[in-house]
């Protein structure tokens, strides 16, 4: 049974940083692609970022610059460093692997706010 685990979400000033992780377990993911989707009240859930099994990134546009992802896969393990906040970044984030269908964790608030 694959089961995601994040951490590390909460309460930042705008122009903080926070750092997201996500623990995976119920199988070997290192061939499978990882990432996160963030969604705030009243809006769909949408990818910020992912990265494949060999490293490839990709960001979306409101991010790019400010947010990087990794991954330790002797971990089964990704990460979303996030820099230079704004209070647009404030929603629930989800990390997933993709492993023949979608698998998500339960979700972290992360609210930027003075």
């Amino acid at each position: 049974q694959v089961q995601l685990v994040e951490s590390g979400g909460g309460l930042v000033q705008p122009g903080g940083s926070l750092r997201l992780s996500c623990a995976a377990s119920g199988g070997i993911f290192s061939l499978n692609a990882m990432g996160w989707y963030r969604q705030a009240p009243g809006e769909q859930r949408r990818l910020v970022a992912s990265i494949t099994s060999g490293g490839g990134t990709n960001y979306a546009d409101s991010v790019m610059g400010r947010f990087t992802i990794s991954r330790d896969n002797a971990k089964n393990t990704v990460y979303l460093q996030m820099n230079s906040l704004k209070p647009g970044d404030t929603a629930v984030y989800y990390c997933y692997v993709f492993a023949r269908t979608y698998y998500w964790g339960q979700g972290t608030q992360v609210t930027v706010s003075s």
